[in-house]
């Protein structure tokens, strides 16, 4: 099948890289072998080319990603996933992934993560008009004129919702990738995939922190630390899966540490974070309707609304029914790791971010919560992996061959 053959749905797609006609193509270009060097040389040029951009200076998530796919990283990520064993692997064939609308460079992660496992790949940016994605796609394209052969396994569009597009892509598509949560899955699988396709979904997620108050208090940074939360949070709204937005205290110095922390925070906050009065109004909705149903609820006290901290005297499963973003947090007083339980035994709950020590939280696993994919330090839960959300997505994007 051809992506062309509905020509009137096909005008309605903008290509920020390649074209309808190099599209055209992407349907037919061989698979490659993961981490080919051809694909290294050319991503390590688009790190590159994001670096020299004075452009980048200004988006810490644009800087971090074009470390991310720089030579020196993605080898050490070829050590850590090239399979050696009797068997061939190759990629898939054609990748097409929707990335989700809230986060700017989600869409350039899931085309290098298609990329580096093969695959020719159609990713579908968000429609929003995210200066990031004006960056990156520059990147790609000035790197593509040095690497030509790369254009079909590159192709960043842009269009609305629009079902009869998403069937295109889908009807070629050899694994389908859908970012953005429950409500773009359920639209997607609208659009049939071919029988022997696959397909991997992010689905909503939420995140906490646990943060033992004595080790805090060790720490002597503490500014740093509140960069390292302000990029975990506020760098996305919070409205990234693994953006924490119930902070766990635990230790023997709690209040202590409460009030350094959130101080130090609300510094950063207020110098870097750009915020709109609905911002303000939509969190304390939040905290009227929270205050109907949780028992024992507490609004922490504060000057302004930059920061708004709500106290919870138990964990439940229903508490990220109301859940809200933009610097809304709901805190909790631990003496027992496994109060939390309920929370962590939500398929939708993601990443815990910690400060101290990760082994205090191993006995969650082992007690066989359903939910948490990622523990990380706080400042990490951004950084992306080959596995996310539970997925090895390099055994979930390639193709294995039995060679006996």
């Amino acid at each position: 099948m051809q992506i062309s053959s509905d020509k009137e749905a096909i005008k309605r797609v903008a290509y920020l890289t390649g074209s309808a006609d190099i599209a055209e193509k992407t349907v037919s270009v061989p698979a490659m072998i993961p981490f080919d060097g051809k694909i290294i040389d050319f991503l390590n040029d688009v790190s590159a080319e994001i670096m020299n951009d004075r452009r980048s200076r200004m988006y810490s998530d644009v800087i971090t990603f074009g470390f991310w796919i720089r030579k020196g990283s993605v080898l050490k990520l070829k050590e850590r996933f090239e399979i050696k064993d009797s068997a061939f692997h190759i990629g898939k064939g054609v990748a097409f992934h929707i990335a989700p609308s809230n986060v700017p460079v989600n869409f350039a992660y899931s085309l290098v993560m298609g990329l580096l496992n093969g695959n020719a790949n159609i990713v579908r940016v968000p429609s929003k008009d995210f200066p990031q994605i004006t960056i990156l796609a520059d990147a790609f394209n000035k790197a593509l004129l040095r690497h030509p052969d790369m254009a079909p396994y590159v192709i960043c569009v842009r269009y609305g919702h629009d079902k009869e597009i998403n069937d295109l892509f889908s009807a070629v598509a050899d694994v389908r990738i859908v970012w953005g949560g429950d409500k773009t899955i359920e639209e997607l699988r609208k659009s049939p995939l071919p029988p022997r396709s696959g397909e991997i979904t992010f689905a909503d997620r939420y995140s906490i922190a646990v943060i033992d108050s004595d080790k805090y208090l060790c720490i002597d940074d503490k500014k740093k630390v509140a960069e390292d939360f302000y990029n975990d949070t506020f760098l996305s709204d919070q409205n990234a899966c693994t953006s924490p937005r119930i902070i766990v205290w635990t230790g023997d110095n709690i209040q202590e540490a409460k009030k350094i922390f959130w101080e130090t925070e609300h510094d950063i906050v207020e110098k870097k974070y750009s915020f709109q009065p609905i911002q303000g109004v939509n969190k304390l909705t939040q905290c009227f309707m929270a205050s109907t149903v949780l028992d024992g609820m507490k609004v922490v006290p504060h000057k302004d609304n930059l920061i708004v901290r709500v106290e919870v005297s138990q964990i439940t499963d229903t508490l990220m029914d109301y859940r809200d973003n933009s610097g809304y947090f709901y805190e909790f007083d631990c003496t027992d790791i496994s109060r939390i339980k309920p929370i962590c035994n939500d398929k939708r709950c993601q990443t815990i971010a910690y400060i101290g020590d990760s082994e205090t939280i191993i006995p969650l696993l082992q007690a066989g919560i359903k939910g948490v994919d990622r523990i990380v330090p706080i400042g990490k839960t951004m950084d992306f992996d080959l596995i996310w959300d539970g997925y090895n997505l390099s055994a979930m994007l390639t193709r294995t061959v039995a060679v006996l």
